[in-house]
């Protein structure tokens, strides 16, 4: 096997800010051995130095695609808003490069799909950073399931905040708050979520979806201004799972002053509880408790204290880290084991399926309202 690093060139990384360097830095610092950062190119020039001088990194790119063309470089990671994904990515995955692209892989299900296409016809390990199924606390939970804990699963509620889409955002944040730029709160922490939810009781049959929203104006917090809002700051979904279980989800936009991430977990012998402290299941630390039997009440359930040696203690850091241990075994060995842009497909398809059941209910009401203000 060859162990030569794995160089790797981020597109959209700042040494003070933002998830980049919250946590993949952390990650690959974890896999030293594994990887190096080799280069960086941002919005500008300027910017790229100034990473690469306070990160030591050997090369400031003058912009993406001097990056992807280089001879230096064998994974491309992209880690810049949502509404830039598909220039960029398509430019590494045309360049021969292997590709790592945060979640979502497109803004919206159409450019999802091409760039799966285009991973396919290249050939190269395309990863999609859904890193929640990789949480510690994730993996415990379906070995208690497969253990039958919990005996046959009869259903599982999910409720989340997501912590922005409320009334009140930063002006860096503003994006998220433009259905166009495809960050959306059922495209960001509640597929995020799904995923391990997923991961640990299986895929969703069917589903009925309601979106709704609140506010049609947001707030910016460091200016004042108040700014149009057309992304929706409450999600509901029933269904079933594969299983027959059934599913019940509730998404709101902001934080509460309650419970911000609860995913109980219900069966015929006992019951399992999931929370923490926001709707980003795939960043936020998860306790876990249960009770099966006898007992009344639930205790709590830890993982394995093993499986977060040598990892970071950020919980985001240790699920990507993850991630990047699969994709250096896929490039090396030839495997394919990280969750690619298939998988990204997939999700985009399920949120997809919301979107579509909630605008449905919505045509039909507006149609039977205005059935009713008809003249008989």
């Amino acid at each position: 096997m060859n162990k030569q690093k794995i160089r790797i060139g981020f597109i959209g990384l700042n040494p003070d800010s933002h998830w980049a360097a919250a946590a993949h830095l952390p990650a690959l610092r974890s896999l030293s051995d594994d990887f190096e950062i080799i280069g960086v190119a941002n919005r500008s020039y300027e910017s790229s130095k100034k990473t690469a001088q306070s990160l030591n990194l050997p090369l400031a790119f003058k912009d993406a695609q001097s990056l992807v063309s280089s001879s230096e470089i064998d994974l491309v990671v992209v880690t810049v808003k949502v509404p830039y994904h598909f220039e960029l990515v398509s430019a590494a995955l045309n360049a021969g490069k292997h590709v790592f692209c945060e979640w979502p892989l497109g803004n919206g299900l159409g450019e999802g799909r091409k760039l799966a296409a285009l991973a396919r016809q290249k050939g190269v390990i395309a990863a999609i950073g859904t890193q929640m199924r990789y949480a510690p606390e994730v993996a415990y939970l379906k070995q208690l399931i497969a253990d039958g804990y919990v005996g046959k699963v009869l259903s599982t509620t999910l409720i989340g905040a997501g912590g922005s889409w409320g009334n009140e955002t930063e002006a860096d944040l503003y994006y998220l708050y433009d259905q166009a730029n495809g960050a959306t709160m059922q495209a960001i922490p509640l597929a995020h979520t799904l995923v391990g939810l997923t991961e640990v009781l299986g895929n969703i049959e069917e589903l009925s979806a309601r979106m709704l929203t609140q506010f049609d104006q947001v707030r910016l917090t460091d200016t004042g201004a108040l700014k149009p809002k057309n992304t929706q700051d409450q999600i509901l979904i029933h269904g079933t799972l594969k299983s027959g279980a059934a599913l019940s989800v509730h998404y709101r936009g902001g934080i509460t002053r309650g419970t911000n991430l609860l995913w109980e977990i219900n069966g015929t012998d006992g019951d399992l509880q999931v929370t923490g402290e926001n709707g980003h299941g795939q960043i936020v630390q998860l306790a876990i408790k249960g009770a099966r039997g006898e007992e009344k009440k639930m205790k709590t359930l830890t993982p394995p204290a093993g499986v977060y040696s040598g990892w970071p203690s950020f919980s985001g850091a240790r699920n990507v880290g993850h991630l990047y241990a699969l994709i250096a075994e896929d490039i090396r060995t030839g495997s394919r084991k990280t969750p690619d842009f298939e998988d990204g497909v997939a999700l985009h398809e399920l949120v997809d399926r919301i979107e579509k059941s909630s605008q449905e209910k919505k045509e039909a009401w507006v149609r039977s309202d205005s059935d009713k203000k008809v003249e008989p």
